[in-house]
């Protein structure tokens, strides 16, 4: 297997290359989500766009809790690498799968009677309604698999290898594309058409991906016997990835909330700002890859006691990703409507996705500092502060800038989306205090050894 330690060598070209993968991943990911979104605006009608777009923004809300509750996973695995102990990798993997088939199951069967008040607290246009109900109730059946196919990708990530997670990733991708091209187009299912397809290639991804893993073999001792639900296990992977997915979670609503005010002004805004979101989730990319890659990489030196190797990754992140966000920033906030083409040929929903649009284009250079600092903290064991920087940021900035910028006339999807970078400023804000706030502490205890 390709897991690698990072405490010790050079940063820099390490990081860089942990991060590609990851990237590569993320992007061939949220190619197959817009997959969804392409097709359907391809072969479909405005209802059908905003159906794809409100349905996938309740499932991408439950598939992120999912992948960061499960990083409580990657964390603790990442730790018990970095200090050498990995005789308990074993059973942290085995009890994590345990807790998150049994999770797999629960949401496979919640999600039924859920998806129609979903639909209508987010206020779905009337002629989108069915569709978006079909859509979360399709996906939702197969939440074990959505499960899986995350818990497979923060396992491996915890151990330093990205490359399994690309491999996972790459073979639903293709399977979805076929299967996108074959119920929507060909059998003209529409939004169900593409649940079905997302479904069946996460399935399909997470079978090939087992049998590649058990052909391989794992970098530790793993048997059908450390399966079983350890208290103490379950205990501390929640303490770090409950937090994170509480932060989520609420984050989530509260774009879920930001959604339900646009989805008011109509059918053409609520599907112009789905577009624009799908074309936000490629713009953050970089920053979430190296977010991801940080926590991996703090956590493996948080445990083996390096944080002048931790906090020297965080810089070299930080470098790289606002280097990069600055392209992206640029083409989000001046070419947003050529950019929106790409899924709609709808004049009317270019225009209002470029003008949401503009507000990302900002938003990604903070960005850049700030899931970088989140992900550090995160390989800290400091997820609890992680989960109460970013409620404050949404419920304490995002929702209320946003409620209260629709209330102002004439209405504009840019002024609604500018609520997001002024969170992120203020989260940075909130971040950079904790970070003072270890460097005191870890200072104090050398001092008092």
């Amino acid at each position: 297997m390709n897991n690698a330690d990072f405490t010790r060598g050079k940063i820099v070209l390490p990081l860089v290359r942990f991060v590609f993968p990851i990237l590569f991943a993320m992007l061939i990911q949220s190619l197959y989500g817009a997959a969804d979104l392409l097709v359907v605006g391809r072969f479909s009608d405005a209802a059908g766009v905003s159906a794809v777009s409100v349905g996938s923004q309740v499932m991408m809300s439950v598939t992120m809790v999912v992948a960061q509750l499960s990083a409580g996973s990657a964390i603790l695995l990442g730790q018990a690498v970095g200090s050498g102990k990995k005789g308990n990798c074993g059973p942290i993997v085995g009890a994590t799968v345990f807790f998150f088939t049994l999770l797999g199951l629960v949401l496979s069967v919640l999600m039924q009677p859920l998806a129609r008040p979903m639909t209508a607290a987010l206020n779905a246009p009337a002629e989108a309604t069915a569709q978006t109900v079909a859509y979360i109730r399709i996906c939702g059946a197969g939440a074990v698999f959505i499960v899986a196919y995350n818990l497979l990708g923060s396992i491996f990530r915890g151990i330093g290898d990205a490359k399994m997670p690309l491999v996972a990733v790459l073979i639903a991708a293709v399977f979805n594309v076929f299967g996108d091209l074959f119920f929507v187009a060909g059998l003209g299912m529409g939004a169900a058409g593409a649940a079905v397809a997302t479904v069946l290639a996460q399935a399909f991804s997470v079978i090939l991906s087992l049998l590649i893993i058990r052909r391989r073999g794992l970098p530790f001792d793993f048997t059908p016997a450390h399966v079983a639900p350890s208290r103490r296990i379950l205990l501390r992977i929640l303490r770090l990835g409950l937090p994170l997915a509480l932060q989520d979670l609420l984050v989530s609503l509260s774009f879920l909330i930001i959604l339900a005010i646009v989805n008011r002004l109509g059918v053409v805004a609520s599907a112009g700002t789905g577009v624009a979101e799908k074309l936000c989730g490629f713009i953050m990319l970089l920053p979430s890859a190296f977010s991801q890659a940080m926590s991996s990489f703090v956590a493996q030196n948080y445990g083996a006691g390096r944080m002048d190797r931790a906090e020297k990754a965080l810089r070299c992140g930080i470098g790289i990703s606002f280097a990069c966000s600055l392209v992206l920033g640029y083409a989000a906030f001046f070419h947003g409507a050529a950019l929106s083409s790409l899924f709609s040929k709808d004049p009317a929903i270019c225009h209002a996705s470029a003008a949401y649009l503009k507000a990302y284009g900002i938003d990604c250079l903070l960005t850049s500092f700030l899931f970088c600092l989140i992900g550090f903290l995160s390989g800290c064991s400091r997820t609890r502060f992680v989960m109460l920087q970013g409620i404050a940021g949404a419920f304490g900035v995002r929702v209320p800038l946003s409620l209260l910028f629709s209330r102002m006339q004439p209405v504009s999807l840019f002024r609604i989306g500018l609520a997001t970078p002024c969170s992120s400023a203020v989260q940075i804000l909130l971040c950079l205090v904790c970070l003072l706030h270890i460097r005191r502490q870890l200072a104090a205890q050398a001092s008092n050894p």
